[in-house]
């Protein structure tokens, strides 16, 4: 019994000698990191520009133009440059005048390392230390906003009214040779299935994310759309013949012809025969052609999948 208590005794001890060693070997490891940090180190970093107040009328089209600077100080400093990639800001309103078709920044090392850096921070070079930005003027233009859509309604439902975009257009300022092409500017495809209530909705523009050149004043449209229940309508509708000669006089059959719409239940009594208008032009007659095509020269603004019953009308002609 005693033996077996002075095993365990003896296995706690070596693994408590164990501990401390690790202990101290990562005190040691740290003391090491600190000490390595707080020395002084001399390199070169190559710094991104990051460009400010550039006037909205001009484009900058060199936008991979990197400083390269060597700098001097510890090892902290260089930890926080490893992990956070190091810039240098240009004003553009106050660090840069403009000659001929570039901007020009034109600093000395001591200007830049008393706006730059701070005083943990010593800088030795840099190069290059002239920078030169091409630019061309911007285009500011409107466009309007097409909606891409697939939108299928619950039988028996439909829009009532025309989908309303808000904005409808947008504001696109970029290069004139790329701005001068876009004529508009679609959605995202909308794809909505077996609706039948109002559709109000944010959808996204269909921008190209790959082209920094190009700016837009919206990058989102909101989709608004009334939908109800429709119904059939069916109404007879006289025929009118036109164009026809003052030397001949046309006889056909038949003087009415049926209409068929589809209207919402709201709007269903609004509609009436005045609302439609069908003629045959008698200036279409083909060679031989022994009858004439009805067609819908006036329908209502509310009423959808409007068609002729018959298009073929029968005639003769007597003098």
């Amino acid at each position: 019994m005693f033996k077996k208590e002075l095993i365990e005794v003896l296995a706690f001890i070596r693994r408590k000698k164990i501990n401390v060693f690790f202990l101290f070997l990562l005190l040691a490891f740290v003391i090491l990191l600190f000490t390595k940090l707080s020395k002084t180190y001399t390199n070169t970093l190559a710094f991104n520009i990051e460009k400010l107040n550039v006037p909205e009328a001009d484009l900058i089209l060199d936008d991979s133009v990197n400083l390269n600077i060597t700098l001097k100080t510890h090892g902290f400093k260089w930890l926080t440059y490893y992990f956070s990639k190091p810039k240098i800001v240009i004003d553009f309103k106050n660090d840069v005048y403009k000659r001929d078709s570039v901007f020009v920044w034109h600093k000395s090392v001591p200007y830049v390392a008393n706006t730059q850096f701070d005083k943990q921070v010593e800088l030795l070079n840099m190069s290059p230390d002239t920078l030169y930005f091409r630019y061309d003027v911007n285009m500011v233009k409107k466009v309007s906003v097409k909606l891409n859509s697939k939108i299928q309604y619950s039988l028996g439902y439909d829009l009532a009214d025309h989908f309303k975009l808000t904005p409808d257009s947008i504001v696109v300022i970029g290069p004139k040779i790329k701005v001068d092409s876009i004529k508009y500017i679609e959605t995202k495809h909308v794809v909505l299935e077996e609706v039948k209530s109002d559709i109000n909705k944010t959808v996204d523009l269909n921008l190209s994310k790959n082209d920094n050149d190009l700016k837009y004043s919206n990058t989102k449209i909101t989709l608004k759309g009334t939908v109800d229940k429709f119904t059939e309508g069916i109404l007879k509708i006289p025929v009118t013949i036109i164009n026809v000669p003052d030397s001949i006089s046309v006889k056909y059959f038949p003087k009415e012809i049926n209409v068929s719409y589809y209207v919402s239940l709201g709007n269903f009594n609004k509609i009436t025969t005045k609302d439609f208008k069908v003629v045959c032009d008698y200036n279409k007659i083909l060679k031989n052609q022994s009858f004439l095509v009805a067609e819908l020269v006036k329908v209502p603004k509310i009423a959808k999948k409007v068609k002729v019953g018959q298009q073929r009308i029968e005639f003769i002609i007597t003098k």
